[in-house]
């Protein structure tokens, strides 16, 4: 089984601070005070946004660690890592188009966001490891498919929060965003540990030498 890289760890590690720490940062710049239950994260990048520049690096940051990720994932499948890379470059196409001032809407702002949450709540159904027998199958791709679904509801919420007005849209795409922002941390940090885990066995069964 091919190894996980340490640079991939570190830009999966990378990833959820830049996004959260940008956010964060961000919004106690904002004169008069920020709701992040009500406001987006689009809208601390937007063009007339105080200091704009740290939500903007921090979404080009999370898009740039995705694509960094995605080429270190080499044990998964292919098709993952490319709708995981696709992610990442919607993110940075998120952070190249802000929405306007006076909080209008953006065409190609709106387009790169719909592809960078659906590739990344989309890319572990794709991402399982081949393998040749039927139950090795379904026993594989059981816990992509719970990750899929774990990362498919919080963006199904911000998606119904966004067509009915909620009053919760903020709050709904932080927790779609952070979630898939750690979702390559989970997989990177699994696929080590059980790489780790098959060196030892392997180390273990050799014979002593003399």
């Amino acid at each position: 089984m091919r190894v996980v890289p340490r640079w991939a760890l570190a830009s999966a590690v990378a990833a959820p601070i830049l996004l959260i720490g940008g956010w964060t940062l961000a919004a106690a710049r904002q004169p008069g005070g920020f709701d992040p239950v009500t406001e987006t994260i689009s809208a601390l990048a937007a063009v007339d946004a105080t200091d704009r520049w740290i939500m903007t690096l921090g979404l080009a940051g999370l898009g740039l660690c995705h694509c960094v990720t995605a080429a270190g994932l080499r044990p998964l499948a292919p098709a993952g890592r490319a709708l995981l890379a696709l992610g990442g470059v919607g993110t940075l196409a998120v952070a190249a188009f802000p929405l306007p001032a006076g909080g209008g809407d953006s065409v190609p702002h709106t387009l790169a966001a719909t592809v960078a949450f659906g590739a990344l709540a989309l890319w572990p159904a794709l991402a399982a490891p081949r393998t040749t027998t039927t139950r090795g199958r379904a026993r594989r791709h059981a816990p992509w498919a719970a990750l899929t679904v774990g990362l498919a509801l919080p963006v199904a919420w911000f998606v119904a929060e966004l067509a009915t007005g909620g009053e919760r849209i903020g709050l709904a795409e932080r927790v779609a965003a952070g979630a898939e922002a750690l979702a390559p941390l989970l997989v990177v940090a699994g696929l080590r540990t059980a790489s780790g885990r098959r060196r030892q066995r392997g180390t273990a069964a050799r014979p002593p030498t003399a």
